[in-house]
């Protein structure tokens, strides 16, 4: 017979246990597999400074528009897109310094289990599951693993977003072997299992898409989806190209101790090295086909200025951006241009060919070494002149810096031969034509001799930027090719009730809204369509 003692001796384990029951049930309630989940949500997942994913911030930024309630899940460092103030960002903590102190095969798998932590722990605190989780393949490890698990816990649908292979890149790392090394081997194995079952895949080339469909026999929903660049992207006006260098980076080109007498004389804030205006003291004969102003006019105190308009003495502007990494071989452009120069100097009494001011933007692992190779050959060269100290994308916004150039370099090449340079499509938002390292699916992008040119080492790439700017700024041919890049907002978006044909000629240069609404839009709202939503 049990006493008053032994009742009393019993609570505690009573409530542990009734405690431990109800903690289990609402692990298991939290964890199991559902079928509900939160409509018009989305939650994508960044392995990467999210500031650098410019596709990524794209695809937020329409999800944002369709009203999505969309959690962004990734690296800092970076400033986002202004649009992106919606959404929630949920930043994971970078890998310790001390893990760059190790060699790869020790550090690697460390990195692995933080992010492992960091992203289950983002994903699973969001309060209501959502319907999708976008991710950014490559990396592939481990995220490809984790959305595969939350979405069959949370009842999410993965949408993969396929850029490259991620273990094409991680046989970077193993030139001898490449991709006959065990770790390789192992990396493409977890890609193709973990990637294989989604609700979703986009490719950004018709070539990835063919490959890995036939190789993989990935599952699910299809779809090729081109880099674009968003509307905001177009070709600088004179204003906004005497704005950013008469003003915005007046002072950065002033810190260039080397740049003087390179550069013409310039007079801000009525004029700069690209631009002049009707009151500037500078040579009136920087004017074009345009009668000098009156002798009043160009006074210390003036009574009107007029628009800014090109100088005729100003450089060409070539602009690239590049990570830094091995599968960009910028010695290739280092070589060109020096052949540029020794060119130049030789037809100085000649054909015109003009200077050239070469603006580099981008972080990597090799730009300090390629910074000291340029540093020592700058000494030698008269008609080149790299600048490495600012990041015009970073000061400015990748608009006004690549529509104020004159030429863009792209010297992507990819290590899956699968994929294609974001930094071209926005170029060509910009209008901008571009001579672009050759490789096997390039011309889903680039058209030779129609948006730009194509080459395929230093020797064919210095000619081809010598046959185009010959005569700067009369360029017929790089006119032409110009003008085959139609203007972004020269097109409006198809009303999102109607998605437009898929039926789009070549020559149509879509933006990203559009062909994001053509592409993706169908795919995120069938459901919402089917219930009558």
């Amino acid at each position: 017979m049990f006493t008053v003692h032994d009742y009393q001796a019993a609570i505690p384990r009573i409530v542990a246990s009734t405690v431990a029951l109800w903690l289990t049930w609402k692990i298991w309630s939290f964890f199991r597999p559902r079928s509900q989940h939160s409509l018009r949500s989305v939650a994508i997942v960044v392995l990467g400074d999210i500031g650098r994913s410019p596709r990524m911030m794209y695809h937020a930024e329409s999800f944002l528009e369709n009203d999505f309630f969309t959690d962004i899940i990734g690296y800092g460092g970076s400033t986002l897109i202004p649009s992106l103030s919606r959404a929630r960002i949920r930043y994971i903590p970078e890998p310790p310094r001390w893990l760059r102190s190790f060699p790869f095969i020790v550090s690697g798998p460390i990195k692995v289990v933080l992010q492992v932590i960091y992203i289950f722990i983002e994903l699973f605190t969001i309060p209501n599951p959502p319907e999708f989780i976008l991710v950014q393949n490559p990396p592939s490890i481990p995220t490809l693993a984790i959305v595969w698990i939350v979405g069959r816990i949370r009842g999410c649908k993965v949408i993969i977003d396929w850029h490259n292979l991620g273990f094409t890149i991680l046989a970077m790392r193993f030139p001898k072997q490449g991709e006959r090394h065990p770790l390789v081997r192992l990396a493409q194995w977890f890609e193709r299992t973990f990637g294989r079952t989604a609700y979703a895949h986009l490719f950004v080339t018709e070539a990835m898409r063919d490959v890995l469909v036939s190789e993989w026999d990935l599952q699910g929903h299809k779809v090729v989806l081109h880099d674009r660049p968003p509307r905001r992207f177009h070709q600088s006006t004179p204003q906004e190209i005497h704005d950013l260098f008469a003003a915005k980076l007046q002072n950065t080109l002033s810190a260039e101790p080397s740049l003087k007498g390179f550069l013409p004389k310039s007079d801000p804030p009525y004029s700069s090295v690209f631009t002049a205006t009707n009151a500037s003291p500078s040579d009136p004969a920087v004017m074009r086909d345009t009668p000098p102003p009156p002798t009043s006019v160009i006074d210390p105190i003036y009574s009107e200025v007029k628009a800014p308009f090109l100088r005729e003495d100003r450089p060409a502007l070539l602009v690239s951006s590049t990570s830094w990494t091995q599968d960009e071989d910028f010695s290739i452009l280092i070589t060109a241009l020096g052949q540029y120069n020794a060119r130049a100097a030789e037809a100085s009494n000649g054909k015109k060919m003009p200077k050239l001011l070469v603006i580099l933007t981008g972080k990597g692992p090799l730009r300090d070494k390629y910074m000291a190779e340029v540093g020592n050959l700058q000494k030698k060269w008269d008609w080149v002149f790299y600048s490495f100290s600012f990041n015009l994308v970073r000061m400015t916004g990748a608009v006004y810096s690549t529509g104020s150039a004159d030429l863009g370099i792209s010297l992507h090449a990819s290590s899956s031969n699968l994929d294609l340079p974001m930094k071209v499509v926005d170029m060509f938002g910009c209008a901008l034509p571009v001579c672009a390292l050759d490789f096997s699916c390039l011309n889903e992008l680039v058209k030779h001799e129609k948006n730009g040119l194509v080459f395929k080492d230093a020797a064919q790439l210095a000619q081809q930027i010598e046959s185009l700017l010959t005569g700067f700024p009369d360029c017929p041919r790089l006119t032409q090719l110009r003008s085959n890049l139609l203007p972004a907002s020269d097109r409006s978006i198809s009303p999102p009730s109607r998605p437009p044909s898929r039926e789009i000629s070549d020559d149509v240069w879509e933006t990203w809204d559009e062909n994001w609404a053509r592409y993706v839009r169908p795919l995120i709202l069938q459901d919402v369509r089917r219930n009558g939503i």
